[in-house]
């Protein structure tokens, strides 16, 4: 992993471990607001359903997603991540409605060598179409302990925050014909499997099933947003355990669109704005208004 910074690295995370005593997490409970939709016994149930687990074998990986879907919010979950030699796994927390035409918000962690970094993948689906990729390494070790991940969904942007500092933000341009996803109702998903094609050094580097079941560890899930009313595609209520509903309007001030700027500087690894291969008639129109 990271094990040397610059002094102005070490200033930020510094102020990171900071900000972290001041967060404060709403956890839900998985034995009430969520639903094991493959692994079967691979995913468990621990301290009451405060904690869940993840593992992934050689016959199957597991995941969840909640019972309720929604229209906007704040979803907020920690992670610890596999230890050692993850190569080939991916572990996931994203928002996603369903058909050819779906809708999707991504939080990707992809596995990695012992001793390399992670890579969290980030994209935005919209109506069936994706291509949004961007990517970025993390400056912490994610498997040593909890970290928390938070998608902010609202009419105007979709931030990616990590540790509630703010990874990428994706606004709405649909003025510029730009697609956003707005109309449908997602659920939020998490899941472990094996994605050993693609998801380590472009597919390279192949699972070691010596090295299995891996395990991934979920706490402090929380959902706080306008959950669909039954046959509707509106919102039918909003469920929030401590009433903020910032999430409606949430964007970024001075001081979080500099923290941004110096996190996508340092750590970014792909961003498809930059991938003149992907857009041989030019940068995509909302790349032009970053």
């Amino acid at each position: 992993m990271i094990t040397s910074f610059t002094s102005s690295q070490a200033t930020f995370i510094s102020g990171v471990v900071a900000s972290l005593l001041l967060l404060v997490a709403h956890a839900g409970n998985f034995n009430q607001d969520i639903d094991v939709y493959f692994g079967g016994p691979r995913a468990k149930f621990l301290q009451g359903g405060q904690l869940l687990t993840l593992s992934l074998d050689k016959s199957s990986g597991s995941g969840f997603v909640t019972k309720n879907e929604y229209l906007f919010g704040r979803f907020d979950t920690q992670l610890k991540l596999i230890p050692g030699n993850s190569a080939g796994t991916v572990a996931t927390f994203y928002l996603s409605s369903q058909g050819n035409a779906h809708d999707e918000i991504d939080f990707e962690f992809l596995g990695n060598s012992s001793g390399q970094p992670y890579t969290v993948h980030t994209n935005v689906y919209a109506q069936g179409k994706g291509g949004k990729e961007q990517q970025f390494r993390l400056w912490f070790d994610p498997t040593a302990a909890f970290h928390t991940y938070s998608i902010v969904w609202n009419s105007q942007r979709i931030m990616f925050l990590v540790d509630n500092n703010p990874i990428r933000v994706f606004n709405n341009d649909e003025s510029i014909g730009v697609l956003f996803p707005k109309n449908q109702p997602m659920k939020v998903y998490c899941s472990l499997w094996n994605a050993d094609d693609w998801a380590t050094q472009g597919g390279r580097v192949k699972t070691d099933w010596a090295n299995a079941p891996f395990s991934v560890s979920y706490r402090d899930f929380n959902a706080n947003g306008c959950v669909r009313a039954p046959g509707s595609s509106t919102c039918g209520k909003t469920n929030s355990g401590n009433n903020d509903q910032s999430w409606q309007t949430k964007g970024l001030d001075a001081k979080a669109r500099s923290r941004m700027k110096w996190l996508r500087d340092s750590f970014m690894i792909y961003n498809y704005c930059a991938d003149r291969s992907r857009s041989p008639q030019g940068i995509p129109p909302e790349c032009k208004q970053q």
